[in-house]
């Protein structure tokens, strides 16, 4: 079993995430923002538990997605993350790249896209 952190302000997102990847059979860890995302992080760590992939939402308060992968990538280079938002102009899917992220998908998404990305990256 596998850690996937979910990051999105979106309760009802973090929900239809969860549901979507339950069969699947990781654990879903919530954060509500990429500060959020990063403590949550540090406690798997300290539990000697690792992180498979990050699912982060591009516009959150406190912290945004793409800051959020900037921040985790200077310490954490291989774990994949998927930027899922409303967001799909070229320019922020560029950014996410720059910053980091390993694939883009926009909301809304359908569950059978997402564990077909989410299958694709982790093993």
């Amino acid at each position: 079993m596998k850690n996937i952190l979910t990051v999105d302000d979106s309760p009802t997102v973090r929900t239809s995430v969860e549901f979507a990847l339950k069969g699947l059979g990781h654990t879903i860890v919530h954060a509500e923002n990429g500060k959020d995302a990063l403590e949550k992080y540090n406690e798997l760590k300290n539990r000697g538990e690792s992180l498979a992939l990050c699912i982060v939402d591009v516009n959150m308060p406190v912290m945004d997605g793409i800051t959020f992968v900037k921040e985790f990538r200077k310490f954490e280079k291989f774990v994949p993350i998927i930027i899922l938002t409303t967001e799909s102009s070229d320019s922020k899917i560029e950014e996410g790249k720059q910053a980091g992220a390993s694939g883009w998908m926009v909301k809304p998404f359908s569950p059978e896209e997402l564990v077909k990305i989410v299958t694709r990256f982790v093993r």
